[in-house]
């Protein structure tokens, strides 16, 4: 079969710029305006969000029909998590404005924003009831503790202990960028016109596990049934398994009993994401079906509350949905997914389970709906994130801000599109190529080989905050990015095929990929190119430094997997290896062997740059070192950086601004890269 690169106009940067365009920066990506935490009001017809400009972060209120605009809010603080009440009379949010992150209303009549909440901890989140009597709120504390003063006085106790161990008896001691200290995520219900300390109940009071499970759930883990008498809840069960386990159930709390029930017992796999359609009759989840692997495909399933039965909507949709809500006419679920290297938004009927597409190219980060109108944030790969408007059916899409207009009108995109070829076991693979910022027809470029993490993940059609491939265009490089075998967006065998299968399906996608594109886009010269990637990106790297070690001039290892076993043994999620190597280190041993990098150092000889953050726990400091070891010892041109505030994701601005220098200046040393002009590098 003979593949081409694809002809995709809509992705594609426009060619023709201004005469004093220059190319972006990584100063550029900082300073852009950002918008956030969007809903659109019940009528339909106007949104609400928060726009970050200037460093200052306010919230406006947007006609989407004529495209008026008034800002809401002035305050230092920035608010966030933004809810309309089902009235559309107040708007609610989160912020800081003196007394702790608390929940406030801000009359859209007219007047200032009070305080919902007085609490004496952080709220970290909030929602509200569908008929706005009730509020669910989170917050960190003792488990055993029946007041929030008890969990203050505990939080005390050791801010106050004067010698420094940590002891505990089981794991996790640590997650993700953070040391376990016994307090634990836990949802608090009271009446909204309640809100003092005494108000709420902890409605999983003496539990010792977290809801939103940490570290990066939110609240749309939590969610009141229709009139507002339940609450559900995604949570594992209390118990020593949580490393290695992805056994989250929904849990269900009858607010006038206190009665809690697990609702999907005979999941032994992932539940999450509980919602209820106004009307009452369904709730609709999303459910994953093999225990340990946090990557299976997400089921939407549908419970009908009044016959109890349940069953998977759309079950021969080969997508793993992501987020899912349902509109204000409770037939209709609105939900997000990736497909084939885009992130999409799709509307399915909930009796007869037919899709319409709403948005596929880019990148659908956020939604809202409001009497048939879907608000959501998009961006791509050369275009940050703005707001977009369309009907539920598919019609009438509008974009609604344009809040970097006058930032990016002067700068240089360059052009990109995706393309296929025949990968691994000759099955189709895509992957994307950015053309580097001025590019002159007939000359060719170094390759920035960019190769992404998870390694069930993408870096798709998608305006990265971190991974800008557009940064690299912006440095004189052409830009490759192969989404291998493993990858997630392309049906779930696709991405199920890299278990087991750590270095050599990806290898080979990646080989061929490189190689294909070399020979249909000729300004590309492969022949002058450097890989780099972080986490299993960085695994590929060290993989690459043993098994393709004569292909690259320069390799750059981010917070990569250097020694499979010793990452076991110090990493905190289990299910990762136990799944992906298929058992752990004492069962398999001749998998993690036959997968490991370290096993192949006497093969390494390209130079390679290690980044590490040294708060992250996920692939720990000692993986970097040891990569930077065995090249020192080796005798092989190397460099070391370690960022010692920083998680597996570099965040810091100062910190991303040097990140960015220290790479481009090592690609640029080893490929002989002196285009464009000097301070687009700094």
């Amino acid at each position: 079969m003979k593949m081409t690169t694809l002809a995709l106009a809509t992705l594609a940067a426009a060619s023709t710029l201004p005469a004093l365009a220059k190319p972006l920066t990584i100063d550029d990506v900082i300073s852009l305006n950002k918008v956030h935490s969007a809903v659109i009001t019940p009528d339909g017809k106007a949104a609400i969000f928060g726009l970050k400009k200037d460093g200052q972060s306010n919230l406006y209120w947007q006609d989407l029909d004529t495209g008026s605009r008034k800002q809401l809010t002035s305050n230092p603080s920035t608010e966030s998590d933004v809810t309309v009440s089902s009235d559309g009379s107040a708007v609610y949010f989160l912020a800081d404005r003196g007394q702790g992150s608390q929940v406030y209303m801000l009359p859209l009549g007219g007047g200032e924003a009070r305080p919902v909440t007085h609490l004496p901890l952080d709220v970290a989140g909030y929602k509200l009831a569908p008929n706005g009597q009730k509020i669910v709120v989170e917050m960190s504390v003792w488990p055993s503790c029946k007041t929030l003063q008890c969990s203050i006085d505990k939080q005390k106790e050791l801010a106050g202990k004067k010698s420094t161990e940590r002891t505990y008896d089981q794991l996790f001691v640590r997650h993700w960028d953070t040391w376990a200290n016994g307090f634990v995520n836990h949802l608090f219900v009271a009446d909204v016109n309640g809100g003092k300390a005494g108000d709420f109940k902890d409605v999983m009071q003496g539990l010792d596990t977290d809801s939103p499970p940490k570290p990066f759930s939110g609240m749309e883990e939590v969610s009141f049934n229709s009139d507002g008498s339940k609450l559900v809840y995604s949570a594992k069960a209390p118990g020593k398994d949580h490393p290695w386990t992805t056994n989250f159930d929904l849990w269900e709390v009858d607010l006038a009993t206190g009665q809690t029930v697990d609702l999907t017992s005979d999941n032994p796999a992932w539940d999450a994401q509980p919602t209820f359609s106004s009307d009452g009759r369904y709730m609709a989840w999303l459910a994953m079906s093999r225990p340990g692997y946090e990557s299976d495909r997400y089921r939407i399933m549908l419970k009908d509350l009044r016959t109890g039965q349940a069953r998977e909507l759309a079950p021969q949709w080969d997508h793993s949905a992501d987020s899912l809500a349902f509109a204000s006419d409770a037939k209709t679920l609105l939900v997000t997914a990736q497909d084939t290297g885009q992130h999409g938004l799709y509307a399915f009927n909930v009796d007869f389970g037919d899709m319409k597409v709403l948005s596929r190219d880019g990148t659908v980060g956020s939604f809202s709906e409001g009497a048939g109108r879907v608000l959501f944030s998009k961006d791509s790969l050369n275009q940050p994130s703005d707001l977009y408007v369309e009907d539920k059916d598919g019609f009438g899409l509008k974009q609604v801000t344009h809040v970097n207009a006058d930032k990016l009108k002067d700068l240089q995109m360059g052009d990109f599109a995706q393309f296929s070829f025949p990968g691994w076991n000759n099955e189709t693979v895509y992957g994307y190529w950015v053309k580097p910022v001025g590019y002159v027809e007939g000359k060719k470029y170094p390759v920035a080989f960019l190769i992404h993490g998870g390694p069930q993940g993408s870096f798709s059609n998608h305006w990265h905050g971190r991974w800008n491939a557009e940064l690299w265009a912006a440095a004189g490089y052409a830009v490759v990015m192969i989404d291998f075998h493993g990858s997630t967006g392309y049906g779930q065998a696709f991405t199920d095929s890299i278990t087991g299968h750590y270095g050599d399906r990806p290898l080979e996608d990646l080989q061929k990929g490189l190689d294909f594109i070399a020979k249909q886009e000729p300004w590309i010269d492969a022949d002058n190119a450097c890989a780099l990637g972080g986490s299993y990106g960085g695994y590929m790297i060290n993989w690459i430094a043993g098994n393709w070690s004569d292909k690259f001039k320069c390799l750059v290892n981010h917070d990569g997997l250097f020694d499979l076993k010793s990452m076991y043994y110090t990493t905190e999620e289990l299910w990762f290896p136990e799944h992906d190597m298929e058992g752990t280190p004492w069962d398999n041993a001749a998998m993690y062997d036959r997968w490991n990098p370290a096993n192949f150092v006497k093969n390494w000889k390209t130079p390679m740059l290690v980044v590490h953050g040294e708060q992250d726990f996920r692939v720990p400091l000692g993986q970097g070192l040891g990569a930077f070891t065995a090249l020192q010892r080796r005798g092989v041109e190397s460099r070391l950086v370690v960022y010692p505030n920083e998680n597996h994701w570099v965040l810091h601005p100062e910190n991303q601004k040097v990140w960015y220098k220290e790479v481009l200046s090592w690609m640029d040393k080893h490929t002989g890269n002196t285009e464009p002009a000097a301070d687009a590098k700094k």
